[in-house]
């Protein structure tokens, strides 16, 4: 009977080649595949699920899209092994998609998993000590293959009851990537754009407004958590924040997002970005939004100016003289 591996497949090219590797042995694969707020690949038609949807399909596989929850902001919020450089907790990350990818397996009826996982490539997660503590702490002792470092590893169940043709794995370390290119240019494994990491977590300008959501939420959401990656961020208040649109696209998102109460602000008299006020806040703290917002338009300094506040399509309008400069606006920026 035809064994079958599920596999973690990002779409990268690690995860590609893994799949690859073990389809070129006669085991069925079925792709399991996570989508992330903190993925970089933001693209509207792009991104890490749409390269790994068009890998399984180049493969003729199935593919299984899961989403991060709330569950896993908690993770994020606090981990218990720590973080990398940024808000990354890379190794409670690959526990919790692993433990979710044992969940997935009765259902799909694998026999084990695969990831593209090398060892030594990542500081943090490829370790060999890691590794091995993120194989136990997800319960996947033995059914954790790893077809591109297999070989520096002992052999697990899949390997030892023949399912898979050890000499067949690779012998893959460190963080160059030759052997992977090379080894993608003999099977005839092409087109794989989204490079190896992606997670904003690691990036330094983006922690901030991660940490400031974890310091002013009682209760995370995925909502709030998305809107990290549009626009300007300002906290004008403990509960309270605004969120300016650097483009048209930010604008629409920015508008199709506002939740009922939360109040949107335009300059009517020129150009101006959407602004959208999120949380709880009083009248104060919507005239500070209101007087950042001119800083992003061509309004007169020192000039009384009317902002249009629309709250569930009721509008009104806002009388604030335009008094900020740079500098006063930082003292508000997240």
């Amino acid at each position: 009977m035809q064994k079958k591996a599920l596999a973690l497949l990002s779409g990268g090219l690690d995860s590609t080649l893994a799949v690859k590797v073990i389809l070129e042995q006669g085991i069925a694969v079925e792709a399991l595949n996570f989508t992330s707020p903190f993925c970089t690949c933001t693209g509207k038609n792009s991104g890490c699920k749409s390269e790994a949807v068009r890998v399984a399909s180049e493969f003729n596989i199935p593919i299984k899209v899961m989403h991060k929850g709330l569950d896993y902001l908690e993770l994020v919020r606090k981990p218990k092994h720590g973080y990398g450089k940024g808000l990354n907790p890379c190794i409670d990350c690959r526990i919790y998609l692993l433990r979710k990818a044992k969940e997935y397996m009765a259902e799909s009826g694998a026999d084990f998993i695969i990831t593209g996982e090398v060892l030594g490539q990542r500081p943090m997660s490829q370790r060999r000590d890691t590794l091995n503590r993120i194989e136990r702490e997800s319960g996947l002792e033995g059914l954790l293959l790893r077809p591109l470092s297999a070989k520096h590893f002992n052999p697990t169940i899949p390997e030892q009851k023949g399912w898979v043709d050890r000499d067949r794995l690779l012998a893959i370390q460190g963080r160059s990537r030759k052997e992977q290119f090379q080894l993608a240019e003999e099977l005839d494994v092409k087109n794989y754009p989204c490079p190896a990491g992606g997670c904003l977590l690691t990036e330094l300008s983006f922690v901030s407004k991660v940490r400031d959501m974890f310091e002013h939420s009682e209760q995370l959401n995925l909502r709030d958590c998305r809107m990290l990656k549009v626009g300007r961020h300002f906290r004008v208040g403990p509960q309270c924040k605004v969120l300016f649109g650097r483009d048209e696209a930010d604008n629409q998102t920015l508008e199709n997002a506002a939740l009922p109460g939360e109040a949107l602000l335009r300059w009517m008299d020129g150009g101006s970005p959407l602004g959208m006020v999120m949380g709880k806040g009083d009248a104060g703290m919507l005239e500070t939004a209101a007087k950042i917002l001119l800083r992003y338009t061509r309004a007169e300094p020192g000039s009384d100016c009317q902002v249009k506040v629309t709250v569930d399509g009721v509008e009104q309008w806002l009388t604030v003289k335009h008094e900020f400069d740079e500098a006063r606006i930082e003292a508000f920026r997240i």
